[in-house]
């Protein structure tokens, strides 16, 4: 069955908009807690269901804010072929090459991420917990963005290379088909020295990712079977028009499990700048931060799906 570009374009209106999709952000926040250490872990998993639906706050804002979608991404190769050996790293060095304007137009997540770094540094310091909350599911969701391939390249859909679709299917369609059984752990978070440095090394990661990432749909798309290539799946109670699971499957064994790859990196880093900016604050005492500890029920559900998560196995979420 032969779909048109109509068809596309609703799938990516569905779709596109989600970033590295709204299932998951939500894994990678909610994982980053687990990999902190015991004197955060208390608080953080107290708060644990408003830092999973709150990974989303900054994608909603993109239909409110007009300044805001440049945050969650950067067209590195608009600036040449090696672009990080020739855009400087702080903002107002970047600035005064290119311009404020060129900068928006071409995407800000590396300083994006600094700035939501320092905003969770002051939180920290404020001993305010809506603040450290609100910052740190912001935080971890650019962090995210910024691993993920197509976030770094103007052919963000594939759409320079007749590949339209191509957001839709790595970002959201293959994670919710098979992140359940990805095992995510990467170990306990770390310390950074420089959030800015690794900002663009998380960047300059996935860049190199981007080749891969498009060359490979397209091996695919001339061996797979057309008429195979979508299925009728159900998004929520609409019946639409989505890539099929065996091509969906097909796709991420050519990737050599990418997405795990990156999801797995990303928990880790989300967690580690959240780590980080709370070192950088001093170190405050967040168990007195939390108000309403779990209940009992609440608090082995959480220790269960850590358990599972630190196995290796299965990453869990419900």
């Amino acid at each position: 069955m032969k779909i048109s570009s109509r068809v596309i374009c609703g799938l990516l209106t569905i779709l596109l908009c989600s970033s590295w999709g709204f299932f998951a952000h939500y894994r990678i926040n909610r994982l980053a807690v687990f990999t902190l250490p015991k004197a955060m872990a208390g608080f953080y998993k107290a708060n644990i269901g408003f830092i999973t639906e709150h990974a989303i706050s900054a994608d909603k804002r993109r239909y409110v804010d007009s300044l805001e979608a440049p945050r969650h991404y950067l067209n590195a190769d608009h600036y040449g072929k090696n672009p990080f050996r020739l855009i400087p790293e702080r903002w107002k060095d970047a600035v005064v090459k290119y311009s404020e304007d060129t900068l928006n137009k071409y995407g800000t997540v590396p300083w994006s991420i600094q700035y939501n770094y320092y905003k969770l540094v002051n939180a920290f310091k404020a001993h305010d917990t809506t603040g450290i909350l609100t910052a740190s599911a912001n935080l971890g969701h650019y962090v995210a963005d910024a691993h993920v391939p197509l976030h770094l390249t103007q052919n963000y859909d594939g759409q320079l290379t007749n590949q339209n679709g191509l957001h839709a299917l790595w970002e959201s369609r293959i994670p919710e088909l098979f992140a359940a059984n990805y095992n995510c752990y990467a170990g306990k978070a770390r310390y950074i020295d420089n959030p800015l440095k690794e900002a663009f090394k998380i960047c300059r990661t996935s860049f190199t990712e981007v080749d891969s990432v498009l060359r490979l749909q397209r091996a695919l798309n001339k061996t797979f079977p057309a008429g195979k290539k979508y299925e009728t799946v159900m998004h929520g109670k609409k019946a639409i028009q989505d890539y099929s699971v065996d091509y969906c499957r097909a796709y991420q064994v050519l990737m050599k499990n990418m997405e795990q790859r990156r999801m797995r990196s990303a928990i880790l880093s989300v967690g580690s700048f959240w780590y980080s900016a709370w070192v950088d604050a001093g170190q405050p005492d967040l168990n007195k931060l939390i108000k309403q500890p779990l209940s009992t029920g609440e608090m082995h559900k959480i220790q269960k799906e850590e358990a599972i998560f630190k196995s290796g196995k299965i990453a869990p979420f419900n």
